[in-house]
């Protein structure tokens, strides 16, 4: 159990940083494209925001209102839940007692986002923009990945019910 909770603790640290990155960049994404500070359109076309106090391209996107919302802030926004989240889960493989109600919830909003949030974003962003093929793909590991959280919050309740019933009679 000492090296699952040694690489349990680094997963949580590296998803943590990209949940600060994803979140940094959707934030840095919107400021730049509502105040036009570091952007610069290309043509019609194509919007490129610079790195900070540079004229290099950070991020690339259709120049499109619709676009910038639906294909880049949406999924930067859910990808910075989703790290967080996921950096939640990991946290709870290195804990003193795995079975807690604290554990429990932290696997129940894992499992609501995957199977939840990847479609509602795609359904509603359809409305308003082509969805690639792809976005499907990631749908379907993300329904997955939902699926098998749930899987574990079951056992996880089993688990704390048993360590429940077991502190009963000690």
């Amino acid at each position: 159990m000492k090296r699952v909770k040694i690489i349990a603790r680094a997963l949580y640290i590296i998803c943590r940083i990209l949940a600060v990155g994803y979140s940094l960049t959707t934030v840095y994404a919107a400021f730049c494209t509502l105040t036009g500070i570091w952007v610069s359109p290309d043509g019609n076309r194509l919007l490129h925001i610079f790195y900070p106090f540079t004229q290099s391209p950070f991020l690339i996107a259709d120049n499109n209102f619709r676009y910038i919302v639906f294909s880049l802030l949406l999924p930067l926004g859910l990808y910075s839940v989703f790290f967080w989240w996921v950096s939640n889960v990991f946290k709870v493989f290195f804990q003193e007692r795995l079975f807690t109600v604290e554990n429990i919830v932290h696997l129940n909003r894992f499992y609501l986002l995957n199977l939840i949030a990847p479609v509602s974003a795609t359904l509603a962003g359809s409305f308003f923009v082509p969805v690639n093929s792809i976005i499907w793909e990631l749908i379907v590991v993300h329904s997955i990945l939902g699926v098998f959280t749930y899987f574990f919050t079951a056992i996880f309740k089993q688990g704390l019910d048993l360590q429940n019933e077991q502190d009963l009679f000690i």
